[in-house]
């Protein structure tokens, strides 16, 4: 089928829920992709920051043929291997002693929500009350969308979840008065994605850490979209030399494939009995497979380094473009997750580099989203900001 055919057939039969670019794409390799018409595409917004390690990454596509060939599906009423090397791989790269694993970055931390909610009933006193912050995302269940700090997303969905408060988000100080006797955790984005690239100050994480620490709160770091090399680090809390208690994290993980899991301590995991807590595809053993191969990649100190150094040198470029336009204001963000930040909204601006052949985003309105593959080179970076500096002139 052609773009506009593919467009015509979805146009009548889908739920109208997504507010899609017209394109309907076929084919991704790297950092490219194929719409059904043939034209190629730099991709630098990686399904959401989910093809960290570019399309169609030959270690990902060997492992899913090879497990799919295997064992596509047997439940958790059993075990099997790809759930037992993943949760074990994911602890020995992270601060955590356990890890749940199901489907998505809601999940996850739908997951840590009630994790913590059954801690403060056990050994918590009973406490119960989430802090979260404006401007936050963290997922479309009644309770992710009841912590997700964004307005627009609540609309026609009271009354929301009880027990949730907002706070300034970055702000350590409106964060500590917010804390009250029934306050069980504080949930977080290091860097707020969907919220327009929200950078912190790094002494806001430690403040967190040391306001949790002090008040016995549990500190949940939602790092879906930070995590797994993002944004230079294997997690973004490492640029704050801290750890969380419970930490979730989807997106990237599965390479391509859907997976989420929650990371925490062994003192926190054992209010988690059996029943407690469950799902029907969560460890899905082709997405572990995927998963493996993923974590292998995106944890390693070499791609880790390449992050760092691409992503320094497209915040140059990006600053450069603050230096030429008047209509961009600023650069935010961290590793290779960078938002330009303009004066004006950024639905035009996209439109013009997906006509030149650039994908990016906009986020918050008026921040232009850049989370390409962490494979990304340098002359992607080049090309990418030559389509930028002509649309932001256009």
């Amino acid at each position: 089928m052609t773009t506009a055919e593919i467009i015509a057939v979805a146009g009548r039969h889908e739920v109208g829920v997504y507010g899609r670019q017209p394109l309907a794409l076929v084919r991704g390799e790297g950092v490219h992709v194929w719409d059904a018409d043939g034209k190629r595409y730099l991709d630098f917004f990686a399904g959401v920051a989910v093809n960290s390690l570019g399309h169609c990454h030959p270690a990902v596509v060997r492992a899913v043929q090879e497990q799919a060939a295997r064992l596509m599906h047997v439940s958790n009423h059993y075990y099997t291997a790809p759930v037992a090397e993943l949760t074990a791989a994911l602890c020995a790269r992270s601060f955590a002693e356990r890890a749940f694993l199901c489907n998505s970055g809601a999940e996850a931390n739908e997951a840590a929500m009630k994790l913590a909610r059954r801690w403060g009933a056990e050994h918590g006193g009973g406490r119960f009350e989430f802090l979260a912050t404006h401007g936050s995302f963290h997922g479309r269940t009644f309770a992710t969308l009841t912590t997700t700090g964004q307005e627009k997303y609540h609309q026609g969905f009271f009354p929301l979840l009880p027990g949730v408060r907002l706070v300034p988000f970055g702000d350590l100080a409106a964060m500590t008065a917010a804390v009250r006797d029934e306050t069980v955790a504080i949930v977080v984005e290091p860097v707020q994605g969907e919220g327009g690239l929200a950078t912190p100050p790094l002494d806001y994480l430690r403040g967190l850490r040391t306001l949790c620490d002090r008040r016995g709160l549990l500190l949940v770091l939602d790092e879906i979209q930070t995590g797994l090399g993002r944004t230079g680090r294997a997690f973004a809390h490492e640029h704050a030399g801290i750890a969380p208690d419970v930490m979730t994290l989807a997106k990237a993980l599965g390479g391509g494939l859907p997976i989420g899991a929650m990371l925490t301590t062994e003192r926190l995991a054992a209010v988690f009995t059996p029943g407690a807590h469950g799902t029907t595809f969560g460890g899905n053993p082709v997405a572990c497979a995927a998963a493996l191969a993923a974590l292998r990649e995106l944890t390693s100190p070499a791609l880790l380094e390449h992050v760092r150094d691409v992503g320094g040198y497209l915040r140059e470029r990006l600053d450069g473009l603050v230096a030429k336009h008047a209509n961009a204001v600023e650069v935010r963000g961290l590793g290779l997750m960078l938002g330009l930040v303009l004066d004006r909204p950024g639905a035009p601006i996209v439109a013009r580099c997906l006509a030149d052949g650039l994908l990016i985003n906009c986020t918050a309105e008026r921040v232009l989203r850049l989370t390409p593959p962490l494979i990304v080179e340098r002359r992607h970076v080049d090309e990418a900001v030559d389509v930028l500096d002509r649309a932001l002139g256009a």
